[in-house]
Order: structure tokens, then C-alpha cells, then sequence
């Protein structure tokens, strides 16, 4: 008669094997985040949070949120190829001269792209004498930059690929710019005055320049926020601990909102919708996101 001893070692002689191949398995699930808890969270459907505008676009009278704006995840979000994909919004109501103003994003990072930069959003004019205003983060050193056509900052954050970050700036309409990262920031002047203007039908894209077609972004963005105020450090703080479904701070301030979550639809209420060129939106893009 078999011992028991016996018995359990030829059951994992026979069964072992099964176990360990299920036991990797399991293990490259969870190290790619498929039990991540954000995976199991509610999605936002897309366009189930909006600006409402009563009088109008770019009135402010009356003006709230509607739908469900409870900060959940969205369900989308967009994916640029790093050479050929972008999306071309409209400008009513976007900052112009040196007028303050705000821009923010939720970005993830798969590596940088063949150009000098690439491009999270980028308005205006890049001839000579004018200005186009955004923020990029530079191939060969890998720093976040504010970029003003000459007129730039440039920080010493340096995001990591595979994850996402929230990253924006704040612009007071003098010479001071302060580049946010996650719950980080970053203080510094540019040389003169920004000198905005808007001319064209490309005056204004998400994932690329302005300046003909360079420094297109390599990877995820989602969330894009663009107000004509320079934000407060609280108001970027709660903006950034909302998480990448949250919703404007200043809906009375915001010209431009881009969640991204299955279209390019401008939700500000202000009609700057988007027309996006080989563009992705994709609902599985929760690896390498934390709630912060």
C-alpha cells in the first residue's frame, strides 16, 4: 500500500508541471496589468461629459458640466504612430498675443520619435515675427519643454516610457511659464513676450507641430485641456489628482477639451472639433497607469 508521502510526490510528478506553466501565465498577466483594478473600474462611454454652453460658444453665463463627470476612466484613448498621425483642431477662442493661458494632458510614452521633438499640443504661427505655443519633450536629451518658437523653457523632467504622465503648463502673459509634471513643477522665464497669432487651417493639432509636418508624438494621449487663464498650483494639483477622466477645473476658462475617448470631438462647448489623420483609439491602454 502507497503512503501518503508517496502518493502527493507522484501527484506533482504527474501535475507539477501544469501548475508551473499556470503559475507563469498568471505571472505575465499581472506583470503586463491585466488584474490591475483599473482594468475592473467603470469606463466613461465617450462624450458622457460635457461643457455645456447655453448662450453659446465662448459665453460663460449659465455654463456647467452635464452627464456623468465623476472622474471615470475613459474608455478610449488616442494613439499617434510618431511620423503620420495627428489630429487638427479648431481656434475660436484659443489664446492669442501674449494672453495667459493653460494647457494639460495626460501622455504615455513608447519611445522616442525620428524628429528633434515630439509634439503633445501646438498652436499658432511659426514664421518669423510670430509664435506658436505648446509643449514637447526633446528627442536627444528626453526633458519636457515648454516651446515658444525660440522663445522656450526647458525643465529637467525626464518621463519614462511605458508609463503615463500628466504634463502641461501655465502661462502668465509676461515672460514666466511653469511646466508641470505629475505632482512636480518647475518655474522659469522665456525671453520675450509670446506673440500668438493663428493664421491657416493648421494652426492648431494635437500630436504634432505647427511648423509643417515635424515632431509628431510617439505614443498615447488623452484628456487635452486648454483654458485662456493661467491655472493656480491648486487649481493644477486638483486638475492632476482627478486622474486622467477628470473633468476641467475652470470650465468658465476653457477654450479647448479634448478627452480623446473614441473621437477627436472638442467638449468645451466651444465647437473646436478635431479632425483626426491616422489616429488609434484604443481601449486597451490601462498598462502603466496609476490613479494618483
Amino acid at each position: 500500500m502507497k503512503s501518503k508521502l508517496q502518493s502527493a510526490m507522484e501527484y506533482l510528478m504527474t501535475y507539477g508541471w501544469a501548475i508551473l506553466v499556470i503559475a507563469v501565465v498568471l505571472g505575465v498577466l499581472y506583470s503586463l496589468g491585466i488584474f490591475s483594478p483599473s482594468n475592473f473600474a467603470p469606463k466613461a462611454q465617450p462624450g458622457s461629459c460635457q461643457v455645456f454652453r447655453p448662450n453659446g460658444p465662448g459665453t460663460s453665463y449659465d455654463i456647467e458640466l452635464q452627464g456623468t463627470c465623476d472622474q471615470e476612466l475613459p474608455q478610449y484613448v488616442a494613439m499617434f504612430n510618431g511620423y503620420g498621425s495627428y489630429i487638427n483642431t479648431g481656434t475660436y477662442g484659443l489664446p492669442i498675443g501674449s494672453e495667459p493661458r493653460s494647457a494639460f494632458a495626460w501622455v504615455y510614452f513608447t519611445g522616442m520619435p525620428a524628429n528633434d521633438y515630439f509634439t503633445i499640443e501646438s498652436y499658432g504661427d511659426q514664421n518669423k515675427g510670430t509664435e506658436a505655443v505648446g509643449f514637447r519633450v526633446q528627442k536627444t536629451n528626453g526633458y519636457v519643454n515648454f516651446v515658444g518658437a525660440g522663445d522656450d523653457f526647458q525643465t529637467t523632467f525626464l518621463p519614462s516610457d511605458g508609463v503615463w504622465n500628466f504634463i502641461g503648463y501655465t502661462y502668465n502673459g509676461s515672460t514666466s511659464v511653469t511646466v508641470y509634471y505629475n505632482s512636480q513643477s518647475q518655474t522659469g522665464n522665456i525671453g520675450s513676450p509670446l506673440n500668438t497669432t493663428l493664421p491657416g487651417s493648421d494652426a492648431a493639432n494635437i500630436g504634432k507641430s505647427t511648423a509643417d509636418n515635424l515632431w509628431y508624438w510617439q505614443g498615447g494621449i488623452s484628456n487635452v485641456q486648454i483654458y485662456n487663464i493661467s491655472l493656480s498650483a491648486n487649481e493644477v494639483e486638483a486638475l492632476y489628482q482627478e486622474g486622467i477622466g477628470g473633468a476641467p477645473i475652470r470650465a468658465q476658462n476653457l477654450v479647448g477639451w479634448y478627452p480623446l475617448n473614441g473621437n477627436a470631438n472638442d467638449y468645451s462647448g466651444n465647437n473646436n472639433d478635431g479632425v483626426a489623420t491616422n489616429v488609434i483609439f484604443t481601449d486597451t491602454w490601462q498598462s502603466g497607469y496609476t490613479s494618483p
